[in-house]
């Protein structure tokens, strides 16, 4: 793990900070260390669980080295119970939105729960046999990436069947950042549940403690919570994500697209699935805004009949610029769908009804049907961002330049 030469230019920006140098060594002292992940670290948790009944929340993320959490806790001969998965089943095998049924695992035949579709919480019943539950989840720091909402859900179950969580931590890679309008409660959804901003860069851990610490669940009840923490991170650090966490982000590029693309999934536009650039590009047919052109398929258990299935799509492939941009600025980027509406030849139909839930609000709508510049909108977001950070702060667990940054 190495910090990229982006967060360099950032922190030089700051150099002539009294702390700059003391925080320049900090940081990079940790650049030449591994990262070591909640799972990884046994010695911390195999004593809670050793003799506990186990139920587990995970997918395909949940690894340890290049074998499976579910793998090396049998093989310990841990006392799993049960598996509830999250959107994407367990093995992360099924499309955005694909309904999933409970099932047995093959491998291992444990009993897998769907946490997707209408039972997204489990019940009295599901919990009644298990002593303790791990969540061990990659996430990407999105408040649409549904893992959180999941996360949401298991908490109030666990506070009311008086059941512990244990979160096995994991890095946020977009978690360098905090931007975007904040959640207006009014649209609150399974892809916006809590009044947090469209990155929140946050872990899973620190997440949780968040939704504990602001009474978020029901009642304002508060979940047992064990977390094991990463070794060796910051929200500066750079890191790579080993598996994909959902099948339409296949690499980093589309991870630090998907805060900004992800709008246009309240369009008429498509967004590269059925394709091998998901997330990396944006497109329709008979648009006159860029010249790269693709041809949605549907893909089983990736891309089940994707938007514009079979119609060349003309648009942008914007790859390049992930890395070349997005990780280094640290901001979402409105200029693509803006670009893209003020060029629409049909207005009228660009926006669906799912924009508004992965906006947070309708004002983000409004403000582009009205042409406001990008710089009016981020201005429109400043007092509930400013809040939400003086908030964030209390439930970090791993060092924030930006904060220090902030604080100068």
């Amino acid at each position: 793990m190495k910090y990229g030469k982006f967060n360099v230019m950032r922190m030089l920006k700051y150099k002539k900070s009294p702390i700059f140098f003391l925080l320049f060594l900090f940081l990079f002292t940790f650049s030449n260390a591994q990262i070591k992940t909640g799972a990884t670290q046994l010695n911390e948790y195999l004593p809670l669980i050793k003799s506990k009944k186990i139920g587990l929340v995970v997918n395909q993320t949940s690894v340890i080295g290049k074998t499976h959490l579910v793998d090396s806790l049998l093989t310990l001969k841990i006392n799993i119970k049960k598996i509830f998965a999250p959107e994407h089943g367990f093995r992360g095998d099924h499309s955005a939105g694909e309904h999933i049924d409970n099932t047995v695992d093959t491998k291992t035949n444990l009993p897998v729960i769907s946490l997707y579709g209408a039972h997204k919480k489990p019940t009295a019943n599901d919990l009644n046999d298990v002593d303790i539950v791990i969540f061990d989840i990659q996430d990407v720091g999105a408040r649409f990436y549904t893992y959180i909402s999941t996360l949401h859900y298991v908490m109030e179950a666990c506070a009311e069947n008086n059941k512990e969580l244990l979160i096995l931590d994991r890095p946020n890679p977009n978690g360098h950042y905090v931007d975007g309008p904040v959640l207006d409660p009014k649209f609150k959804s399974f892809v916006g549940m809590h009044p947090v901003p469209v990155v929140h860069g946050m872990t899973i851990g620190e997440y949780a403690q968040m939704i504990n610490g602001e009474k978020w669940l029901k009642d304002g009840i508060q979940c047992p919570l064990k977390i094991v923490k990463i070794k060796n991170y910051t929200h500066d650090s750079l890191y790579t994500l080993p598996v994909r966490p959902s099948p339409n982000l296949p690499n980093m590029e589309a991870i630090y697209l998907y805060p900004s693309l992800c709008f246009f999934e309240g369009t008429n536009y498509s967004l590269g699935r059925g394709t091998d650039k998901p997330f990396q590009c944006v497109g329709k047919p008979g648009i006159t805004v860029g010249d790269y052109a693709f041809t949605p398929q549907s893909i089983p258990g990736i891309a089940d009949h994707p938007p514009l299935e079979g119609k060349e799509c003309k648009g942008l492939l914007l790859d390049k610029f992930a890395i070349n941009y997005i990780r280094g600025s640290g901001k979402l980027y409105l200029f693509w769908i803006t670009e893209m509406y003020k060029n629409d030849s049909d207005k009228e139909h660009f926006f669906n009804d799912f924009f508004d839930k992965l906006a947070g609000n309708d004002l983000l709508r409004k403000q582009i049907i009205e042409g406001k510049p990008i710089g009016e909108i981020r201005s429109s977001w400043k007092k509930d961002l400013q809040n939400f950070k003086v908030m964030r702060k209390k439930y970090l667990l791993y060092p924030d330049f930006t904060l220090i940054i902030e604080k100068e």
